[in-house]
């Protein structure tokens, strides 16, 4: 009774582990723990490394193959970064194009470029130049667990593409010239649903 109990049971596990294996689609979200980059005073030097802020992020999947796969994505990304003079709030289109292998059981580790479209910048109420570049390149590494049509990934993203934003007018003299680099720098934690 106990083998047989002990075989339904590895046999339920194995397939709950699968249902998300293999090609399909579906939807995701979850929470981005933030910080952009340096605050840069208008000496041209690093003055002030931002405190890290939870945003969140909402989007789809596709995903192709099984043991090794490529998964794109489209996710619409909300992050905050605090500094000492106000608070970064950027929204984003992310697109990862990920490579990942399945490592063992329901285990797999991914990597692969992340193209982010900048849709909106705010810093309090300073004003600023437009984003140098709308469109940035950075890097997804990370890990996950599918368990049944439900998975969840703890992934690093790092910008590459240099990005600031120049403030231009402010009641605060002394932020007159200054400048914030909008490059990610975030672990983000996901849940997922294979439709």
């Amino acid at each position: 009774m106990k083998k047989t109990l002990l075989t339904v049971v590895m046999a339920l596990m194995g397939a709950a582990t699968f249902a998300q294996a293999g090609p399909g689609f579906g939807i995701k979200a979850g929470l981005n723990y933030n910080g952009n980059g340096d605050y840069f005073n208008s000496a041209e030097q690093a003055f002030e490394n931002p405190d890290r802020n939870a945003g969140f992020h909402v989007g789809v999947f596709g995903k192709l193959g099984n043991r090794l796969y490529v998964r794109p994505e489209l996710v619409y990304t909300s992050t905050s970064s605090d500094y000492d003079e106000g608070d970064l709030k950027i929204n984003k289109l992310d697109l990862p194009v990920l490579v990942g292998a399945k490592i063992i059981g329901p285990l797999h580790a991914f990597i692969g470029p992340s193209f982010q479209y900048i849709l909106s910048t705010k810093f309090d109420d300073v004003k600023f130049d437009d984003v140098e570049n709308d469109l940035t390149v950075g890097l997804n590494l990370g890990a996950g667990l599918n368990l049944g049509k439900f998975g969840v990934d703890l992934r690093y993203e790092r910008g590459f593409t240099e990005n600031e934003v120049n403030f231009i007018d402010t009641n605060i003299t002394n932020l007159n010239g200054d400048r914030v680099d909008t490059r990610p720098d975030q672990l983000i934690l996901s849940l997922s649903l294979k439709l």
